[in-house]
């Protein structure tokens, strides 16, 4: 469909699709092109949770999806999404998850899923986010993980 530049009548074509010159390439690639073109605190702060994401456990696996970062494990675990003002981690089942330490603060009002926004200058508890991936990871196990449903 087409996009138009008013917001009250722009429409977006959905799934968003990766584009054609960039289907031969890794998710990895693809998501250290996306940290790459980044500039500044963004890319510096996506990189710095995908690291924290991957070592939460050793079978955690990259994907490429609606031209965004998702990691997965059993299903979907998170998607990585940047914006100008956060860095943005959103868990499809994160309604699910225990947050003891209250790391969720954005998508609070939906029953499936749970976001985290991380400013420019925010704290990253990274052991927390560490303990809430592995919560997701143990979540989708015990469902039986089927890595294509997201809610």
């Amino acid at each position: 469909m087409p996009t138009t530049n008013n917001p009250a009548t722009s429409m977006k074509s959905f799934p968003k699709q990766t584009p054609a010159a960039d289907a031969d390439k890794s998710p990895a690639d693809l998501i250290d092109a996306r940290i790459g073109e980044l500039v500044g605190w963004r890319g510096d702060l996506l990189s710095r949770l995908r690291g924290l994401i991957l070592g939460a456990d050793a079978s955690i696996t990259e994907e490429w999806k609606w031209n965004t970062p998702v990691w997965s494990c059993g299903g979907i675990l998170c998607v990585g999404e940047t914006y100008k003002k956060v860095v943005k981690l959103t868990f499809p089942k994160g309604a699910s998850l225990p947050d003891p330490s209250k790391l969720f603060n954005s998508s609070l009002e939906g029953n499936a899923r749970r976001a985290i926004d991380f400013p420019e200058d925010g704290h990253v508890d990274e052991a927390s986010l560490v303990a809430l991936v592995r919560a997701a990871i143990a979540l989708n196990q015990a469902s039986g993980g089927d890595p294509e449903r997201v809610a």
